[in-house]
């Protein structure tokens, strides 16, 4: 065991696990302010339920037999048995940490990826449901798709990088946003009536701590203090940095401004696309990889239009997209002189198509069986117990229906102090050009 990599990726995990709080702020800076509470709360439930979960089955199945090259593992550290701070553990993982350590770090990854798919399904999730559906998704989707890359399974044999999470969390949780809300179809009113982010700075917020706790979630993965991590944590700040300008100018040309909520987007899409690169591209890879995400990602929202489905804050758009665009651009700009590890270069280093097409191979796999199973998975439940809230509940708003709370008890104000005082339901009809700006589409 090395002190100094023990000592920094304690600080990744928990860098990683404030992620999923500064993504609750993220997304419930979006939401109308009758749904801020029941966003927050998805979030932070997840914490809770894939915690546990992990410990019990999660991530025997997601490690157990790293290297065998399947689909899924096994049950070898069923209930966290041999998993303890006095062991590296197996040799394929060669750690020079406490395996239990690298549990939890993993155990973070977990908690979040399932919690991205809020955003596309906002406003219109029964709690119960909700809970159901990210629990077998974390033991059905989740789990084989990080074997399949993390531990060595059939992916990462076939020859697929993937460093901090392109496929397993981005791609895996953008496919699943898609598949859900096929199933739960479109918000009340979506496209009548205006649905503004109610809470700006909130998301603003959200974003900061993102990217603070991304360096976690990308250095972290290079599993120890070292050049690798130093080249992750560069790497994940400079394509943030780029893919934020590169919204806000494309953002600039086509409607004239430059927005709070583009500069958050933007960076947050830098964040997806250089999350499987950060360990294997050099800092001029990553700034071309940021700036295309920014703009790709951009241009992305509008296949929700083209296409009729209602996702709320653009998961599809930035994580399944970006996360495409960075596994894909990862077979134009891997770097050997980064990491050994890379034993087929990108296109551009001379490397050929090998890795370009193995990165495709694994890009489609993961987005095909993490749609078609997430599907099936929000089916059956939206037909036994029920996945969307009936049409009384969503108007009355999340925070009231499911957990009898209100973020803001703005009712409460004198009205002789508000020029026009209004309920929750009469603000959802409020769609002045000003608030109308300030939605993506």
């Amino acid at each position: 065991m090395d002190s100094g990599n023990t000592a920094w990726m304690l600080i990744s995990t928990a860098l990683v696990l404030f992620m999923t709080p500064g993504l609750a702020f993220f997304y419930g800076g979006m939401v109308r302010s009758k749904n801020v509470l029941g966003m927050l709360m998805q979030n932070f439930a997840a914490m809770g339920l894939i915690g546990v979960l992990w410990v019990i089955v999660g991530f025997t199945l997601a490690f157990g037999g790293g290297g065998n090259a399947g689909v899924i593992g096994n049950f070898d550290f069923l209930g966290f048995d041999g998993v303890d701070g006095n062991t590296l553990g197996p040799d394929f993982f060669a750690l020079s940490i406490p395996f239990i350590l690298f549990a939890a770090y993993q155990m973070t990854f977990a908690i979040i990826t399932p919690a991205l798919i809020t955003g596309a399904t906002a406003d219109r999730l029964k709690f119960g449901g909700y809970m159901t559906f990210i629990g077998a998704w974390l033991l059905l989707v989740y789990t084989p798709v990080a074997h399949s890359v993390f531990a060595g399974g059939w992916l990462a044999d076939m020859g697929a990088l993937d460093f901090a999470g392109g496929a397993v969390v981005h791609i895996n949780a953008g496919a699943a946003a898609l598949g859900v809300i096929l199933v739960v179809g479109k918000r009340q009113g979506y496209g009548r009536v205006a649905m503004p982010p109610h809470s700006l700075p909130l998301t603003l917020l959200g974003t900061g701590i993102l990217w603070f706790g991304w360096a976690g979630f990308n250095a972290g993965s290079a599993l120890g203090a070292n050049g690798l991590a130093a080249q992750a944590i560069m790497n994940t700040f400079a394509a943030a940095s780029a893919a934020l300008l590169s919204w806000i100018l494309v953002e600039r040309i086509r409607g004239g401004h430059a927005t709070t909520l583009g500069a958050a987007s933007g960076a947050v899409a830098g964040l997806v696309a250089i999350t499987p690169c950060a360990g294997f591209v050099n800092t001029t890879g990553a700034l071309i990889v940021g700036a295309l995400a920014g703009a790709v990602c951009l241009l992305a929202i509008g296949i929700k239009n083209a296409a009729g489905y209602d996702d709320s804050l653009d998961v599809v758009a930035v994580h399944l997209v970006g996360g495409l665009l960075g596994s894909i651009l990862l077979g134009f700009f891997a770097d050997a002189a980064v990491n050994p590890i890379v034993t087929n270069e990108g296109v551009f280093l001379g490397g050929g198509a090998d890795l370009l097409v193995d990165q495709v191979v694994a890009s489609l796999a993961t987005l095909a069986y993490s749609l078609v199973a997430s599907f099936i998975i929000a089916k059956v439940i939206q037909s036994t117990i029920g996945l969307r809230v009936d049409a009384e509940a969503e108007l009355e708003g999340l925070d009231r229906s499911q957990h009898a709370e209100t973020a803001y008890y703005l009712d409460l104000i004198p009205s002789s102090l508000t020029a026009a005082p209004r309920t929750d339901v009469d603000e959802d009809r409020i769609g002045s050009t000003a608030m109308a700006e300030q939605t993506r589409t």
